[in-house]
């Protein structure tokens, strides 16, 4: 669900409470749900509650709410510092909701949209976090499908946390069926909640099904917009999109910013095989893959900077002043008492 800034205007027919949850503010509104900022009088803290957009048609709605309550029962099993937390869920009349971690912060499309460029360090940073979680759910047997900026949120100094789960395959998903597929993959059309479909994988862009190697690609399709400054198809016809990300090889990261490390080029581009076989065989070692390339990037920098500092160092000494006639004579003795150890030591290892 991709949801947009709350406009200033405060919608009079806004709820104030749902559940034991005070509304104070919306934060945010999609074609299909809405996000307010609540309060929890129990525990005392707030929390962002997600529920369906009051305006949504009454013919969407089950679908819309099968999509929640999946989402719940996806994130709901998971644990991990960069995944959102599902601290509630429950019922309100027939609308679900959703209590969840209020997150302080912006959504990666956002950022990207504005024009920020991010260092290769802070995209590696982002990136391990992020393969972290997805090892995280996939080890629960949660699959994301959906992995995309507008779905990574960024709080604080740059900590990446993964959202929004409701088309994610999980083991107690309501509504899979042997079609789920192809469902999801008709979904992804001109004006469709789903958005665009240009971090969906191959496999995902031909209707067949998507396991753990696809939430890998995806990834890696983020990480190259963020190197990139560009998507890496850029088509806005739907069916032609999806015949590139099928079959296609986006442009090599060295072709469109000559500045990207080829280090992680190469962790990118394997991310983003087109045959899952040739992709990380899971995201702990794409993440172990970012880690690594941090950790030689900072070593280098430590050295160019140890480098730079005893070359300023070595400019500023003055220079060793040149041996008068009362001192020359001390340093031949020095010397002559040096080489005299020298060959007492060659003496007593050839004996």
């Amino acid at each position: 669900m991709n949801l947009q800034a709350a406009p200033a205007a405060t919608d009079a027919s806004a709820p104030t409470r749902i559940g034991r949850f005070y509304l104070t503010r919306e934060l945010g509104r999609g074609a299909t749900g809405c996000v307010y900022l609540g309060h929890d009088p129990v525990i005392g803290r707030d929390i962002a509650l997600k529920t369906l957009n009051p305006r949504l048609p009454l013919a969407q709605r089950r679908r819309h709410a099968e999509s929640l309550i999946n989402e719940v029962r996806a994130a709901g099993r998971l644990c991990h510092p960069h995944i959102v937390t599902i601290h509630d869920a429950c019922s309100e009349g027939d609308t679900p909701y959703i209590a969840m971690e209020y997150l302080q912060g912006r959504a990666l499309d956002c950022i990207l949209g504005e024009g920020r460029r991010f260092t290769p360090e802070e995209i590696a940073s982002i990136g391990w976090k992020l393969a972290d979680a997805l090892d995280h759910a996939h080890r629960c047997q949660v699959v994301h499908r959906d992995v995309k900026p507008s779905n990574i949120f960024l709080v604080g100094d740059d900590q990446p946390k993964l959202m929004d789960f409701g088309i994610a395959r999980a083991p107690n998903r309501i509504g899979e069926t042997a079609d789920a597929e192809q469902a999801i993959y008709t979904m992804f059309r001109p004006n469709s909640p789903l958005g665009t479909p240009n971090y969906m994988s191959p496999e995902q862009a031909q209707g067949k099904p998507a396991d753990e190697r696809s939430d890998i690609y995806s990834l890696g399709a983020v990480l190259y917009e963020m190197l990139a400054g560009r998507k890496p198809f850029d088509e806005r016809d739907p069916d032609r999109l999806l015949q590139q990300i099928a079959c296609k090889a986006p442009p090599a990261l060295y072709e469109v910013n000559p500045e990207v490390p080829p280090l992680l080029a190469q962790i990118v581009t394997k991310a983003m095989s087109k045959r899952p076989e040739k992709r990380y065989p899971d995201a702990q070692q794409m993440a172990r893959d970012l880690k690594r390339f941090l950790l030689l990037e900072r070593r280098e920098r430590r050295r160019r900077m140890t480098s730079e500092s005893e070359g300023a160092d070595s400019a500023a000494a003055p220079a060793p002043a040149a041996p008068t006639a009362s001192n020359a004579r001390w340093i031949w003795v020095g010397a002559l008492c040096g080489a005299a150890a020298v060959a007492a030591a060659w003496f007593t290892l050839d004996i």
